[in-house]
């Protein structure tokens, strides 16, 4: 099939005003969500506004075709405070054009979304402070750019983030048979209001985080209690290895409402205990990933393994579980509506069998791929925004998880201290790995150490920052995340070996079993689709077959113009190759999603051990699941 064209829609530029003399202003501060540690004020230009005669001074944003994903044209543009400031859009994504700098509550001074081929006005742009706003757009976070408003005192600025509510720690389970209601909840997300209705495990969102040892068999019963409308549920635990049946099957084993499902998970790997691990479980329905993951379902699983603690990392309550993720909200602090693409053929049943499921997708509208994006406005970690944490003056490991839906983070500590990264989500690296930035696509965990010794007194702000590099396809998102409050000092005998207990890396073959080629397929007219292998996902079709114990090397490869963040189910994978080189350190251990920017490829290898069945390769961006970026292996005897 065809790749989407280019839309050749006509728009209209708007009227700008007269432009006046240049003025030439004096910045005295740049206002950004990078400096000071909880945010930054509007800093004054000291030139004055338009008045006594003069003209505002008006200016517009165009975004063009500058790369595959567009690009600002105008990455620079001047007003005056009662100016007025525009955007055309004559791209074929959808863009927005979002205020680094926010208020005290987190939310952006300017934000405003423009489909292909329309104009809009950004009125919140009107009766800023005088200074310089960085913006970017949170669909595509690689695009930046700065607006400067000129003027005398007064207006709208910044302001210093608050960190209002008290972090949320889920309650932790060990049992061997854990029991999760999925009810509509409400959920305090939000420092003031109303709560916030969310469907959750257990009445609380991030779910109970699961704690259990490696190699002891873990049940996990799901009741689905949830509103009618939520149809039938598909628990999924991210990154485990475990039997077909208890995958998460988008389209088979669903749990109906009012019924209950039983999961196992034994926690072994070819017949040995699996190595410590920070899983994730999530709903996993086909075509209402998205819907459900936004609405709160997901939760984090922690595999213990006795030789981490003998080997001195930090524990207790200094070991602590992180999800990060994004949401928008309305005015009554309800979670905002998703919007879905029209589909033109093709459709899903609710099945609990197999093969079942009718194949074909396609999508058409303002919402369909590649502009299918779910992406809120609003940072939330462990479902509040901008929680704060109170530690003391020692060592704390963080398992970090990105679990959003789209937006990727690039992770940095406001005081400039390191991380020193210890595992992936699937075990320990082989070596600690010192690193100032992290970043962390949908569906990526990093298990981290950070060193607060020295710091009582202090706050630290873990935020997310531009990635460094300037990539097409998409970037990071840009805020502040979550504020540790280091009080006082405490004995502290954790420490970092310069050899951690890994797991067993498999031998890679050199012949390439499968190539996984992730790509975007249609038209506007007929519908467009994300592909693997240029098909959309079908429950019916098997893309390949791999031999239970055997060894397999397999190629993930992007054709696509937008970065994918590539999962692979029921197996912990070796990296044994980025773009024909040796994968950097922080991929040299197991892992189970990787960061595919346009143009990239990878090789990794598994052993495929102890079950059959089908098993999902899908790109962990959920609307790309969704919409047909999801395929079908295989394992048989």
């Amino acid at each position: 099939m065809n790749r989407p064209r280019p839309r050749t829609t006509g728009f209209v530029l708007i009227a700008v005003a007269t432009l006046v003399t240049a003025l030439f202003v004096h910045v005295s501060g740049v206002v950004g969500s990078s400096g000071r540690e909880d945010g930054i004020a509007a800093a004054g230009l000291g030139a004055g506004t338009a008045g006594d005669g003069e003209e505002p001074v008006s200016a517009v944003i165009r975004i063009g075709l500058a790369g595959p994903t567009g690009d600002y044209e105008t990455p620079r543009v001047t007003i005056s405070q009662d100016g007025q400031l525009s955007v055309v859009n004559g791209d074929r994504f959808t863009h927005t054009v979002t205020s680094e700098v926010t208020d005290s509550r987190g939310r952006p001074l300017f934000d405003v979304s423009v489909p292909p081929g329309a104009t809009r006005e950004i009125p919140d742009a009107t009766g800023l402070a005088a200074g310089n706003y960085g913006f970017y757009c949170r669909l595509h976070p690689n695009m930046r750019g700065t607006l400067t408003v000129t003027g005398g005192p007064g207006g709208v600025g910044g302001d210093r983030q608050r960190f209002e509510l008290p972090l949320a720690v889920p309650r932790t389970v060990r049992d061997a048979h854990v029991r999760l209601d999925m009810r509509r909840t409400q959920s305090r997300m939000l420092p003031s209001g109303r709560r916030t209705t969310a469907w959750t495990y257990g009445g609380s969102w991030p779910g109970p985080t699961i704690r259990r040892p490696a190699g002891q068999r873990t049940l996990v019963t799901v009741a689905n209690h949830l509103p009618p409308r939520a149809g039938s549920m598909s628990m999924h635990l991210h990154g485990d290895h475990h039997a077909s049946r208890y995958d998460g099957q988008p389209t088979t084993f669903l749990v109906r409402r009012g019924m209950s499902r039983t999961y196992r998970y034994d926690l072994v790997d070819d017949g040995k205990p699996a190595p410590g691990s920070f899983f994730w479980y999530h709903d996993h329905r086909m075509d209402k990933t998205t819907r459900n993951n936004w609405m709160g379902l997901q939760g984090m699983f922690i595999v213990e393994d006795p030789r981490e603690a003998a080997a001195g990392l930090p524990q207790g309550e200094r070991d602590v579980p992180l999800m990060i993720s994004d949401r928008s909200f309305t005015r009554r602090n309800q979670l905002g509506a998703l919007h879905e693409p029209s589909m033109v053929h093709g459709g899903h049943g609710e099945h609990s069998g197999h093969g079942e499921h009718g194949g074909g997708m396609a999508w058409t509208g303002p919402h369909a791929p590649p502009n299918d994006a779910s992406v809120g406005n609003r940072l939330l970690v462990n479902g509040r925004v901008a929680p704060h944490l109170r530690t003391t003056a020692t060592r704390y490991r963080l398992r970090l998880l990105n679990s959003s839906a789209f937006s990727s983070y690039n992770l940095a500590l406001s005081n400039g201290r390191p991380f020193t990264q210890i595992g992936t989500g699937d075990g320990l690296l082989p070596h600690p790995v010192v690193r100032k930035h992290i970043l962390l696509g949908p569906g990526q965990r990093a298990d981290v150490v950070v060193d607060f010794h020295g710091l009582a007194g202090k706050n630290v702000v873990l935020k997310t920052v531009p990635r460094a590099k300037r990539i097409e396809g998409t970037g990071s998102r840009v805020g502040n995340l979550l504020q540790f409050r280091v009080r006082g000092t405490a004995a502290d005998d954790s420490r970092v070996p310069r050899n951690l207990p890994t797991p067993e890396l498999v031998r890679a073959p050199r012949k390439i079993s499968m190539t996984w080629d992730f790509s975007l397929e249609g038209d506007e007219e007929s519908g467009t689709f994300w592909a693997i292998n240029g098909k959309a996902y079908d429950a019916d079709r098997v893309d390949h077959r791999v031999k239970l114990d055997t060894v397999e090397a397999w190629r993930l490869k992007n054709t696509s113009d937008i970065t994918h963040y590539v999962h692979l189910h029921q197996l912990q994978w070796r990296t044994v190759s980025r773009n024909g080189r040796r994968p950097p350190p922080w991929e040299r251990g197991l892992e189970d999603t990787w960061k595919l920017d346009p143009g990239e490829q990878i090789v990794v290898a598994a052993k495929f051990t102890d079950y059959t069945g089908p098993f999902m390769v899908h790109c962990h961006m959920l609307d790309h699941e969704d919409h047909g970026m999801m395929a079908t292996f295989r394992i048989h005897r």
